[in-house]
């Protein structure tokens, strides 16, 4: 998009505030927002988390994620999910059980950003990490993951275009 996702506006909303209601609608107890523009994050309302190693993509964001959590269960909503709600991460935590981590899969594709995971997944995507792995979907391998139905494909659906929004 030539810019910040997180701050592209969707109905007068920057993205990254979708993903916060969604998570407060479904009463997440903390809110974290791993790493991006710290300022601006923090005048929305969230609590700033510097990625700790900015260069390994969205497993070491996870990675630091859970490292980061005060809870149990950790859910992970990319910035560019301008559909996902509530209702979307109930879905997550009805399907995670007692598993390692909830995740769905819409079209063929595992939606790792969309997921739920426990701070025990920790060490195992860390070692995956320190192995070179950079994509979750192949460090999940290493955990017992439970698939998640949701009643709304639409809720994955990112944004990568402006004509996406």
């Amino acid at each position: 998009m030539g810019r910040d996702k997180a701050f592209v506006e969707v109905g007068g909303r920057p993205l990254v505030t979708i993903a916060g209601d969604a998570l407060a609608g479904a009463g997440a107890a903390e809110v974290l927002a791993v790493g991006g523009d710290a300022e601006r994050l923090a005048l929305l309302g969230f609590t700033f988390v510097a990625d700790r190693d900015p260069g390994d993509g969205p497993l070491g964001g996870i990675v630091t994620a859970l490292d980061a959590a005060a809870n149990d269960v950790v859910v992970v909503l990319a910035c560019d999910l301008p559909a996902v709600t509530a209702d979307a991460v109930a879905a997550l935590l009805g399907a995670l059980g007692d598993a390692d981590a909830a995740v769905p899969e819409v079209d063929g594709r595992l939606e790792v950003l969309l997921a739920v995971y426990r701070r025990r997944c920790r060490p195992a995507l860390e070692a995956a990490l320190h192995e070179g792995e950079r994509a979750v979907h192949r460090a999940l391998g290493a955990l017992a993951v439970a698939p998640v139905e949701l009643p709304d494909p639409g809720w994955a659906r990112n944004a990568n275009r402006p004509e996406e929004l």
